[in-house]
């Protein structure tokens, strides 16, 4: 049976394409090493987003000013703020009414060269993040490079990232949400390291797994159902 399911689960994973959240995975070296999805380049004047039924890219708005996204952005597959990230914010920030947004992880993948689509898997390495707060509710953004970049590849800790570069992708995500430039719901209450952010990616994965499962032993489990049933 277990030869079965395996051959099952292998012919599905060869004929159809992974749900961009739930079906690529973090990563077989997380946290030092992670896949991100990536829905968003700097040349996007519209902003994308993942359908999380379909799975499909889809419009979310245009962006509203002249501003852009300065680097690759999406998120890190089968990774979720919930609680444990939740928890994570109001222990480093000293509150207690923090949330989390139930959105997977985000994440701002840096590289010298010019990436012209998205939709598409970066391998990268995270180096630190910003603790966003947005209407309460903790969105992290991780920072990361690109794996084997030729600028960015061997930088291994937030504080070898050029301080105007940091200082561009905090700029973003404080004002790209408000029409008057006063994004007075949202704060970036800290830049951490490379180790604080390996913790936010645990806890996020943590905090998948509680509310969706492990998605292989899902799959294992319905396709071993599947099969029992036909005997």
């Amino acid at each position: 049976m277990k030869d079965e399911v395996a051959k099952l689960a292998e012919a599905l994973k060869q004929r159809f394409v992974a749900h961009p959240w739930h079906g690529i995975t973090i990563g077989e070296k997380q946290p030092e090493l992670i896949n991100a999805f990536i829905e968003i380049v700097p040349s996007d004047a519209i902003k994308y987003e993942v359908d999380k039924e379909s799975g499909y890219l889809m419009v979310d708005r245009p962006q509203k000013f002249s501003n852009y996204m300065p680097c690759m952005y999406g998120f890190v597959p089968q990774t979720l703020c919930d609680k444990s990230v939740a928890e994570f914010a109001n222990e480093k920030t000293g509150r207690t009414n923090i949330v989390g947004d139930n959105d997977p992880l985000d994440i701002c993948v840096l590289s010298e060269r010019e990436v012209n689509c998205g939709n598409i898997i970066a391998e990268c390495i995270p180096v630190g993040g910003f603790r966003m707060i947005d209407g309460g509710e903790a969105d992290d953004k991780i920072i990361a490079v690109l794996k084997d970049d030729q600028v960015y590849g061997e930088m291994t800790s937030i504080d070898q990232i050029p301080q105007r570069v940091l200082e561009r992708v905090k700029h973003f995500f404080l004002t790209y949400k408000d029409l008057g430039g006063n994004s007075k719901n949202v704060e970036i209450t800290h830049t951490y390291g490379a180790e604080e952010a390996k913790e936010v990616i645990r806890r996020s994965s943590l905090d998948y797994i509680e509310k969706h499962g492990d998605a292989d032993t899902l799959l294992a489990e319905a396709l071993a159902g599947v099969l029992q049933s036909k005997v």
